[in-house]
């Protein structure tokens, strides 16, 4: 057993060593450490494909298994007693601010990444984020756990989420937690902001919904995948630590297991055919800033096969981008951040385009050496100042306008 121990952690070293000196941009900050986290990536990548070509574990169960890891209980400190429970039956992470207030606090709910089929609240990036959050906020804040693909396919973590907001939401719920109904923010990163952009086109768009939520912040977000060759998908295929075809691996699994779909999306050549009217909604050559144009030619994604249909992909509730502009105009005041080495940046500059199209205020934040799940090491021993800028944008941004 020690032998074999042995033999995987040479293996690991060795597939360490060949990822190392992956290329890092000129203006990425933290370069040696960069490249440092991104072989480590990689390595795990390698080993994930490996042991589901071989029929061992699936790819998101190798990477759930490191996850569970990370894990932190919920513990309370001086400032904030921190509880784990349930809103119905979604497990959530509650932070609330010890000092007493004689006003209503606001609160802000957070719905976590990890491409709709890793990750929780429980992680230490997380939790120290939300729980950054509420103290200096002094706010309520409730991260939510959905249910994960691919056990569960969308629309479950849509509607878990759309769940926990709501049960938050009720007067009672309200009061007892001490919340002003009129500061509640909803965000996310990731697929935890695809998340976050759904819940809030359906909640405000319900005439049922008695208090609406005042802001969302939307970080790095994937918002559409109609065309799988924007700009960013093309510059980053190989991005630092998301790579265009993981990317596709895991958002294929939102929607289903049927092995064809990521190869399809991969060509371009995976919508519908009766999806043609979507197109304008994703043309990302006049929604995209001239500078990320370039020098690319804009051409429609190829129709799909005859008798092939899978729903999700033309449903706004799954892909934010593809709501029109009825649905956008009753939107709250939106916080979009941007990355530039990030397969998903377009998606957060052309959503910035259309709902300051439909009249929303948006703040907009590029970050001109990010990349996509920064925010994942903001702690001790992986931290990145890149990390802990994103967090300082975004809680700014929450203290001025919440």
């Amino acid at each position: 057993m020690v032998g074999f121990k042995a033999l995987c952690f040479g293996l690991f070293c060795i597939l360490f060593a060949s990822h190392i000196y992956t290329p890092i941009p000129d203006n990425i900050e933290e370069s040696w450490k960069v490249m440092v986290l991104v072989a480590g990536a990689k390595t795990c990548t390698f080993l994930a494909l490996f042991l589901e070509n071989i029929g061992i574990m699936r790819f998101e169960e190798f990477f759930s298994m490191i996850i569970v890891l990370d894990y932190t209980q919920p513990l309370s400190d001086e400032y904030i007693t921190v509880t784990d429970t349930t809103f119905i039956d979604i497990p959530v992470r509650l932070y609330l601010p010890k000092q007493k207030s004689e006003t209503p606090r606001r609160a802000v709910i957070y719905m976590h990444g990890g491409g709709f089929c890793l990750g929780s609240f429980k992680q230490t990036a997380y939790d120290f984020l939300n729980r950054w959050t509420a103290n200096r906020l002094d706010a309520v804040v409730v991260a939510v756990d959905y249910r994960l693909a691919p056990q569960y396919h969308f629309p479950v973590q849509l509607e878990d989420g759309i769940t926990a907001v709501k049960f938050f939401l009720q007067d009672k719920i309200l009061k007892k937690y001490g919340v002003d109904p009129s500061r509640i923010c909803v965000s996310g990163d990731s697929s935890g902001g695809t998340l976050t952009a759904a819940v809030i086109q359906e909640m405000q768009n319900d005439p049922d919904t008695k208090h609406k939520i005042k802001i969302q912040a939307l970080l790095y977000p994937a918002l559409q995948v109609i065309d799988s060759c924007l700009p960013s998908h093309l510059e980053n295929e190989n991005g630092l630590l998301l790579t265009r075809d993981i990317a596709i691996k895991l958002v294929s699994l939102y929607f289903t297991k049927d092995e064809a779909l990521p190869p399809a999306i991969r060509r371009n050549q995976h919508m519908p055919l009766e999806s043609r009217h979507l197109f304008k909604f994703v043309n990302w050559s006049t929604l995209l800033p001239e500078k990320y144009r370039k020098d690319y030619v804009y051409t429609e994604p190829i129709l799909g096969r005859p008798n092939y249909s899978l729903p999700g992909l033309m449903d706004n509730r799954a892909l934010p981008l593809l709501a029109n502009d009825s649905q956008l105009r009753n939107l709250p005041s939106t916080y979009i951040l941007t990355c530039e080495y990030d397969i998903f940046r377009d998606d957060g500059f052309m959503y910035v385009t259309r709902l300051r199209n439909a009249g929303v205020p948006v703040a907009h934040d590029h970050v001109e050496d990010g990349f996509h799940a920064a925010l994942s090491y903001m702690t001790s021993p992986f931290y990145l100042h890149l990390g802990l800028r994103i967090r300082d944008m975004y809680i700014s941004w929450l203290d001025k306008n919440l």
